[in-house]
């Protein structure tokens, strides 16, 4: 039995969203964990107030 034009679209829709979902699920394991540790600094000021740059004490 021939195959229809539609099978033929279902079955490369298919294998598209199969390859973005490996190129989704390399990206988050090569990212994983990966993060910089001064990203999750956070500074307080004379006043007391959080901050997420250091403050100029050079006055």
């Amino acid at each position: 039995m021939p195959e229809t034009w539609n099978k033929r679209e279902r079955e490369r829709n298919k294998r598209e969203k199969k390859k973005q979902k490996m190129e989704k699920k390399e990206e988050r394991k090569h990212n994983k964990g990966h993060h910089d540790w001064t990203d999750m600094l956070a500074y307080v000021d004379e006043n007391g107030n959080l901050s997420s740059k250091p403050t100029d004490h050079s006055h």
